[in-house]
């Protein structure tokens, strides 16, 4: 029965990951599930082989031991915080006026928004237009091997696919992070006279969000609203997986 379990993850776990790696979709939260479902395969497939080999290390056996007993830990705490995303996703807070609409960038595929900044972006357009005197900050920079900037990318879409005028749209195309995308934001606020004190909304995916917020409020901004886009459900999961390792990169790094 174990073997047949570890076998069943193991294929789900690699057909996933390289599905998505042929999608020109390449992080951690793709690359670790296909290393975890390359060792369930291997565990499932040649059990007596590694068995023997344990037996005749025993130093080995109580590593391979103890790292399975990390890695069940480890799963337990990364099922906390996809249950704290769960949590958070459902308790955006209302609002009714904003002076600013921040959409935080997250990859183009092809010169063209991909699915998950697509979503971002529905999200934060019927906001824009129930309030037509708030500006709009597009972020994102130029990515690895493309020829246009994130930010363009996004402002094109809103205006193909939305009544929003381009006056409104500006555009933060140095950035590469999260940080960067709220640190290079101030100076479009402040040509605009809109102090950090006043409101402002931050649009992003709803895993991505509580980090996001964070960020913001350690960089000043005080009134932080939210504006949350579903995750497409075929990549959500390796996000969420992302994210926990983006989480708890920044708190090492003082991010929030």
């Amino acid at each position: 029965m174990k073997r047949i379990l570890l076998l069943c993850l193991g294929l789900l776990l690699c057909v996933d990951a390289i599905w998505l790696l042929t999608l020109d979709k390449i992080h951690l939260g793709i690359l670790l599930p296909l290393v975890i479902g390359c060792i369930f395969l291997l565990s499932g497939l040649f059990p007596t082989q590694i068995q023997n080999i344990l037996d005749q290390y025993p130093k080995l056996k109580r590593l391979w031991c103890a790292a399975w007993w990390l890695f069940w830990l480890w799963l337990l705490s990364l099922l906390l915080f996809f249950a704290y995303l769960h949590f958070n996703s459902q308790q955006s807070k209302p609002f009714t006026s904003v002076q600013a609409i921040i959409v935080l960038g997250s990859g183009i595929e092809n010169g063209q928004a991909s699915p998950t900044l697509k979503a971002r972006l529905d999200a934060a357009a019927p906001y824009a237009l129930q309030q037509p005197n708030t500006i709009m900050i597009m972020t994102g920079g130029l990515g690895f091997n493309e020829k246009m900037t994130e930010s363009s990318v996004m402002k094109r879409y809103l205006l193909q696919h939305y009544d929003i005028s381009a006056a409104r749209i500006y555009e933060e195309s140095k950035s590469t992070s999260t940080e960067l995308n709220l640190i290079n934001s101030k100076m479009i606020l402040k040509q605009h006279q809109i102090s950090l004190d006043a409101p402002i909304a931050i649009a992003s995916s709803d895993f991505h969000l509580p980090r996001a917020k964070a960020i913001a409020q350690k960089l000043g901004y005080t009134q932080v609203y939210t504006i949350a886009a579903p995750t497409p459900l075929y990549i959500r999961y390796n996000s969420w997986l992302r994210e926990y390792f983006a989480f708890l990169s920044g708190f090492v790094l003082n991010e929030y």
